[in-house]
């Protein structure tokens, strides 16, 4: 599979001659942990340590859109650039795609870190995942998930030690 590595030592995948998504962008492990974080007044909060640790360095630009489920998906700006490209070779005449397309792209909106470090999330993206003071930042291969914190708590509390038995030998019992 074609890839290159970024001046940092980094994987990074990209579009082949051919026009073909080869992969998604990705470091050389993914992102991973949960980090917590407070929302201020105006919306703000201030990106982790451990977080921006993990960012391609001068990384300050994202995209923020609504998750699958009840957060909001926080995509490094190459990892969307890679999503869009995959996106736009879908058919434009498959009611479905249309239908993804508006979903998936409706609200994702270009945000930047500011001098602080902090990010403003938009109101109206906070209202649609019910944002509190308190959130959680949760690492997602090539993005990041950001959950209000007692409902990121609660997806585990309601989920058993046997359901996620269950669902990692369904979803992973082949891949392995």
């Amino acid at each position: 599979m074609p890839q290159n590595r970024d001046k940092s030592g980094k994987r990074c995948y990209f579009v082949s001659t051919s026009g073909k998504l080869e992969n998604i962008y990705t470091q050389m492990n993914g992102f991973h942990g949960e980090y917590e974080a407070t929302v201020d007044a105006k919306g703000r909060f201030l990106i982790p340590g451990g977080l921006k640790k993990q960012l391609p360095e001068g990384e300050g630009r994202f995209i923020l859109s609504r998750g699958f489920e009840k957060c909001l998906t926080l995509y490094p700006i190459k990892s969307w650039e890679l999503i869009i490209a995959k996106i736009s070779q879908l058919n434009d005449f498959d009611p479905k795609v249309r239908q993804f397309r508006r979903q998936f792209l409706g609200g994702a909106t270009e945000i930047e870190l500011d001098a602080a470090g902090r990010m403003l999330l938009p109101q109206t993206l906070r209202e649609f995942a019910g944002l509190g003071k308190d959130i959680v930042l949760a690492a997602a291969l090539d993005r990041f998930e950001i959950w209000d914190a007692s409902k990121y708590k609660q997806l585990f509390e309601d989920f058993s030690p046997e359901a996620f038995s269950n669902l990692a030998q369904e979803v992973m019992a082949e891949k392995i």
